[in-house]
């Protein structure tokens, strides 16, 4: 298993008294957030993931998954509209 990168400047926090449509807060410290975000972009784009830890506590882990070249080949199915609902 690869080593976990935390997300430097970001931070999540569910609030369990906020109303159901509310997930939770992302917190994000500009100065170390834009360090991390050039150190570990590619082509512009990365991607984190929040997790919770066996604590409860929430974090931020760069997701680092990279496609095999049998997925890359794979038609795109995904859609970026929202749900019609």
């Amino acid at each position: 298993m690869a080593e976990k990168i935390f997300a430097d400047g970001f931070s999540f926090k569910k609030k369990e008294t906020a109303p159901d449509f509310v997930v939770g807060r992302l917190s994000i410290k500009a100065e170390e957030a834009s360090e991390f975000i050039a150190k570990h972009s590619e082509n512009g784009w990365l991607n984190i993931n929040i997790n919770q830890a066996k604590s409860g506590a929430y974090y931020c882990e760069l997701d680092t998954w990279k496609p095999t070249n049998e997925e890359s080949k794979a038609p795109n199915t995904s859609s970026d509209e929202d749900p019609p609902f």
